[in-house]
């Protein structure tokens, strides 16, 4: 061998090793291409010009008559059909909602938080069984896994409520957000009485996701907001979706406010409890949820079994069509799937739905607290998704008769 070949096999083994290296110092921040070339704008285009007539009638009735106030895009086989807000972002300012307007997510958040755990699985950095005390040796219930916390099984107290008695009890300051760890350290300072054993029965409870968030944040060796940013927004092409905690941010840089009790005088300014995340944190629009639809659809963001197992049932059915996977409400029927999920915090309130077979996405994003996601009956019927409302169906699956 010569020495200009063997000054050329060096370099080139040198480079091999490098590449290896550079791939190594980053399975935590690069999310693989795992689909087909994916284009997150042209998913977005739309011509309101050529809004569907039928939906456009629907949701200003919705508007007009049952008080929705919020973001609306409906989309069939990858097009949207229509795509319009109603009313006020921040009514006391006289600010209008736009399509770009950043709502909070509240428990939308649970399908981010949800996806970037099943991205750690594959890349081999957790395990679904393994326990919570792997991570947090301090953490005081035992026999608590990832799983469990996925599917609502742990048994845990609600952390909300348990963090908000400590705050009042010893009037601590309202204003600044607590962090992930912070939560952390105050169940296991208090080790609150939790509801049940774990895996005893499903019980939906933002503790669950708030714990996952902390996970992500030990396993990754990042904030919440910068892994999922880098693994979930950026790959998918969401452009107008962010991480927004009072722990970090002393005003949150959205105009979109939140109002309870259907009244404009009732807004909910964010405090302590908008510092934890995984359970809610995320901003986003009715736009790139679409774009988060398709990228997983596509591949970009999970392998497709790995997606799958998402959403499979992990808990026994309710009503004969309703269960809850990896992170999904779930809606099932003969030749029906619905992966959904609702959200409602602090003043916001909300759905986002995802009908498999027929390739159909509604997302509604509210900031008005009211029953006018209640009466979408007809809007699923018009876009050929099944009815998902759970006081539609008695126990045995069959649909109820009209009140």
């Amino acid at each position: 061998m010569n020495l200009l070949y063997k000054n050329f096999f060096f370099a080139a083994l040198c480079l091999l090793s490098f590449a290896s290296c550079s791939q190594s110092n980053n399975k935590n921040t690069a999310t693989p291409d795992l689909g087909k070339p994916f284009n997150p704008d042209q998913y977005l285009k739309y011509d309101p010009k050529k809004a569907d007539k039928q939906v456009d009638a629907f949701m200003k009735h919705l508007h007009q008559v049952a008080n929705f106030n919020g973001n609306v895009l409906v989309a069939k086989k990858g097009k949207i059909i229509y795509e319009n807000s109603f009313g006020w972002a921040d009514y006391p300012h006289m600010d209008s909602l736009h399509v770009n307007s950043k709502f909070q997510l509240a428990s939308i958040t649970k399908t981010i938080t949800g996806t970037a755990i099943m991205q750690l699985w594959e890349r081999g950095k957790i395990k679904l069984d393994q326990d919570v005390r792997d991570f947090f040796p301090n953490f005081p219930y035992q026999g608590i896994t990832i799983r469990l916390l996925l599917t609502h099984r742990s048994g845990m107290m609600n952390y909300v409520y348990f963090v908000d008695d400590i705050y009042r009890a010893q009037h601590l300051n309202q204003k600044k957000g607590l962090t992930n760890t912070e939560t952390m350290n105050m169940i296991a300072q208090y080790k609150p009485h939790p509801f049940n054993k774990p895996n005893k029965t499903f019980l939906y409870n933002n503790s669950n996701f708030m714990v996952l968030g902390s996970i992500i944040e030990k396993v990754s060796g990042m904030s919440y907001a910068d892994y999922v940013k880098q693994n979930i927004f950026i790959p998918a092409g969401m452009k107008n979706t962010a991480v927004y905690s009072k722990a970090v941010y002393e005003k949150i840089p959205t105009n979109v406010l939140g109002h309870d009790r259907n009244s404009w005088k009732y807004s909910v300014a964010p405090n302590f409890l908008d510092g934890p995340v995984g359970a809610y944190g995320v901003y986003s629009t009715v736009g790139d949820l679409f774009v988060f639809d398709r990228a997983l659809r596509a591949g970009k963001l999970l392998k497709p079994a790995t997606q799958d197992s998402a959403y499979t049932d992990r808990n026994p059915m309710l009503h004969g069509h309703f269960n809850y996977g990896y992170g999904w409400r779930l809606f099932e029927a003969p030749g029906e799937k619905v992966v959904y999920h609702t959200g409602w915090w602090h003043g916001f309130r909300h759905i986002f739905l995802r009908d498999m077979k027929n390739d159909v996405t509604i997302v509604l994003l509210g900031n008005m607290v009211n029953g006018s996601l209640l009466h979408l009956d007809d809007l699923f019927k018009m876009t050929g998704m099944p009815v998902v409302r759970k006081s539609a169906y008695k126990g045995n699956g069959s649909a109820e008769e009209d009140q």
